[in-house]
């Protein structure tokens, strides 16, 4: 199997060092946002710096810089080449490799303080308030600082919370908040003046600009050969089928592919909008080619695995009606190729996309995926660039595997009945109310557990459904929907009249982390 990697190659871009932080990906995003291109790497696993590589950053870490199995950052490939800066973990292991004291605290540190600048006239406090809102999350602190670093920031709590030095007259910074989440006022403000203002980058990694690279990236990598694209209906596929058809023409053919396991209706609504954006699009019912792979398996790698190696033979054989189709087109994203495939320091991996971890090893087509290194909200701003309308931009995110991983344990048709059955109820009402904006995802899943109920005179030992939403700016973190009562209310009234099956309805509270999005 081989995969085509497609990234930018003309900008200033930032390497990110993960030591396993959650809050890792979320300084990917505010990179992002300020039009600087990031890549992250494990701390152990960085490539060499190169031209194009104008700062360093280091996450924080669950490990404390003294437990003998604390990640070890090799300092030397970074410092003094380019600016760095050490967030939280990475500034204590900065102070402990330089010879100062961190140590476990009286008291964790975690929650809101205001910082206080001791030099303000420092580079990084440009448009920074006299005291501004941080957010602290750390058990151990910096008790001492090396002899070279300049203290430059306090809060109440850590003696601290700032420092700089210089290293071949290249800065170093290390700030024991996190400027990445929301919680500190001025966090990107922090980020700007440390990537823009200290280190110089250009911050031109706008939609525009992905958009004519990836062009003539992917013009120049398939040449004549044609593509098999698979869509979803969704924004990532739709997406990267519409970069695709811009670079290769009709060279591009689409597949909309019934897995059996889609929602309600959705293979005749979305195969008709399809036409409205004019590609090329064959519709094919696959759903027994599914049930039969799913047959007897309920865990969920299981599922992820058969449901990506039935994708693959489908399409293959599809692939043999069009002798020149040499490639298979995915809408994999970042947070896909994070999640799946444990990019991030001593993570693990969370779960298998079959768009990306559960592909067989061997396949005749080689994968091209546009979009793999984008956030969610990127792919919509892009796909905005290329003209795309509202109604595919701002489709609640929808899993590959579909209800496949909705339907908790074995699988069979009169459970994909029952959930689409409810889910239906879920989603429609959420758009009569106009609360489908108001939400990033929902979902609704049916729960291995059957309950007792009474509907009229008899005694019923029917399923539950749990209802999910949450909201989110790229599904990295995510809170739970604030739906209100009465709506709630509603949902369960009218999935427990009309779904024949279901006796019970519960709503799902937890946020992420410590929760996935989806259940499985």
């Amino acid at each position: 199997m081989l995969l085509l990697f497609l990234i930018p190659i003309v900008h200033d871009k930032v390497y990110i060092l993960d030591s396993g932080s959650q809050y890792t990906q979320l300084i990917a995003r505010r990179v992002r946002e300020l039009n600087i291109f990031c890549e992250i790497y494990p701390f152990h696993k960085a490539p060499p710096i190169d031209p194009s590589v104008k700062a360093v950053i280091l996450s924080g870490s669950p490990f404390s810089v003294n437990d003998p199995d604390a990640p070890v950052i090799d300092l030397k490939a970074f410092i003094g080449k380019v600016p760095l800066l050490g967030v939280c973990y990475g500034a204590q292991y900065l102070a402990k490799v330089y010879g100062g004291k961190v140590e476990k605290s009286a008291q964790r540190e975690y929650g809101k303080s205001e910082l206080q600048k001791i030099e303000a006239g420092d580079p990084i406090f440009l448009d920074i308030s006299s005291e501004s809102q941080v957010w602290m999350s750390h058990g151990d602190s910096i008790l001492t600082l090396p002899e070279k670093f300049t203290h430059i920031g306090i809060t109440k709590d850590n003696a601290y919370a700032m420092f700089t030095f210089t290293e071949n007259d290249i800065p170093v910074y290390g700030i024991q908040f996190h400027p990445e989440v929301t919680h500190t006022a001025q966090g990107k403000i922090f980020l700007r003046n440390f990537l823009i203002n200290i280190a110089h980058i250009t911050p031109d990694w706008t939609p525009k600009a992905f958009v004519d690279e990836m062009v003539t990236q992917l013009r120049q990598a398939i040449g004549s050969d044609h593509v098999m694209m698979a869509l979803s209906g969704g924004v990532d596929s739709t997406v990267a089928a519409t970069l695709l058809q811009r670079a290769i023409g009709d060279k591009l053919q689409c597949i909309f592919l019934d897995n059996g396991l889609l929602r309600k209706n959705e293979f005749s609504q979305v195969s008709h909008a399809y036409k409205s954006l004019g590609l090329n699009v064959s519709s094919i019912d696959a759903s027994e080619d599914f049930y039969s792979a799913l047959n007897g398996k309920s865990d969920p790698e299981d599922k992820r695995k058969a449901i990506g190696n039935t994708f693959i033979e489908v399409f293959e054989k599809e692939a043999k009606k069009f002798p020149n189709i040499k490639w298979l087109g995915q809408g994999t994203i970042y947070p896909d190729v994070i999640e799946s495939v444990s990019v991030h320091g001593p993570s693990v991996t969370i779960k298998s996309h079959h768009n990306v971890g559960g592909l067989p090893e061997k396949m005749n087509l080689k994968i091209v995926e546009p979009l793999r290194m984008l956030f969610k909200d990127e792919v919509r701003r892009v796909g905005a660039e290329l003209g795309l309308d509202n109604a595919f931009l701002y489709r609640h995110p929808f899993p590959g595997p579909g209800l496949g991983i909705r339907i908790l344990g074995e699988i069979d048709v009169e459970k994909v009945r029952i959930l689409q059955e409810a889910d239906d109820v879920f989603i429609s009402l959420l758009r009569q109310h106009n609360l489908y904006s108001e939400v990033w995802q929902a979902a609704t899943i049916l729960l291995p557990v059957r309950s007792v109920g009474v509907m009229g005179d008899e005694r019923t030992y029917e399923y539950v459904v749990a209802l999910r939403a949450v909201t989110s700016t790229d599904g990295m973190t995510a809170e739970w929907a604030r739906l209100p009562q009465e709506f709630l209310a509603t949902v369960s009234s009218q999935i427990i009249n009309r779904v024949k099956g279901v006796n019970r309805v519960v709503y799902d509270i937890s946020t992420k982390p410590p929760a996935t999005i989806e259940w499985e």
